[in-house]
């Protein structure tokens, strides 16, 4: 039976990879607008740091899921299931195909593949445990993940305090762990059918080098005094979502005068490349994704996009 469901291209790829140029080349050429899959792009005041497009970029590819909460929110991958499918359903209407660009493999997954449906967000239940950690220390809190969900407490950071807490709130809520939640999951078709792109240099020396050198001109562009800036609110603090993005911790410790200038840069960089292992480590599970180089491939990336558009 042919498959009657819109289009959509999921164009994914490690940081630095070349995606946001990509994207909006085929925007432009398809007439249509982007869909960001991008965890630090939600943020407003994220700008620089977050490689977020500038207004001359969107003016020519209009983009959505940029800049949706303030940096102080807390922002779930449910969320940004929920919250990129309209945008994407309205391009359908108007017979576009929506383009989802980023790296984000949690927010990719919880939309096209979907969330388990585990328990939601319970207030007492998180004030309870804010309570704990606040009385024994987060590192106690983590030992207890562990003892319930050994999978979790393999998989999260010991400092990662929204992760701990939703996960120790799911068991307590449920009596199930979060890890086995998550391998169930819930299955079900996606509404559109979606190509599958890899944007990825074949060279891991060249998405370092990239990666450097981005990070270079972010320095250059104010990047520490877009951090100043944040610093100033007083609703932000180091441990939330969005001042835990690779390049915004790290600039967070330097203004606290924990490194020097030498420091700083070189475990921002470090920190982007680990980012990008991570990253490619999830893309290499996704069997229905191909690959390509985005500075060799570009003939038959476009062949592809022409391919998929075209074929009945």
């Amino acid at each position: 039976m042919q498959d009657r469901r819109p289009l959509a291209i999921a164009l994914m790829g490690p940081t630095a990879s070349g995606k946001t140029a990509l994207a909006v080349d085929w925007a432009q050429a398809l007439g249509t607008e982007v869909i960001s899959v991008d965890s630090a792009l939600v943020y407003r005041g994220l700008d620089i740091g977050a490689a977020k497009p500038d207004a001359a970029t969107r003016a020519l590819a209009p983009h959505h899921l940029v800049d949706v909460r303030d940096p102080h929110e807390i922002f779930s991958a449910a969320d940004f299931a929920r919250e990129a499918l309209p945008p994407m359903q309205a391009l359908a209407a108007r017979g576009r195909i929506p383009l989802l660009v980023g790296g984000t493999g949690l927010y990719f997954s919880a939309l096209l593949d979907g969330l388990s449906d585990m328990p939601q967000a319970d207030a007492a239940t998180r004030a309870q445990i804010a309570s704990e950690a606040a009385m024994h220390g987060w590192a106690a809190l983590h030992r207890q993940l562990a003892q319930v969900d050994p999978d979790a407490g393999h998989r999260i950071q010991p400092a990662d305090q929204q992760r701990i807490t939703r996960a120790l709130e799911v068991y307590r809520l449920s009596g199930k762990p979060i890890s086995q939640w998550q391998r169930e999951g819930t299955a079900r078709a996606f509404g559109f059918r979606v190509l599958r792109l890899v944007l990825a240099p074949a060279d891991r020396g060249v998405l370092h080098e990239r990666i450097g050198r981005r990070f270079d001109q972010m320095l250059a562009e104010g990047f520490l005094d877009e951090v100043r800036r944040l610093r100033a609110d007083p609703r932000l603090h180091p441990d939330l979502p969005s001042m835990r993005a690779v390049g915004y911790r790290q600039a967070w410790q330097h203004l606290e005068g924990d490194t020097d200038a030498a420091t700083f840069r070189d475990q921002a960089i470090a920190a982007t490349r680990q980012l990008a292992k991570r990253q490619l480590t999830w893309l290499r599970a996704r069997p229905d994704a191909r690959w390509f180089d985005p500075d060799t491939d570009r003939n038959a990336l476009d062949r592809a996009l022409r391919d998929f558009v075209t074929r009945p």
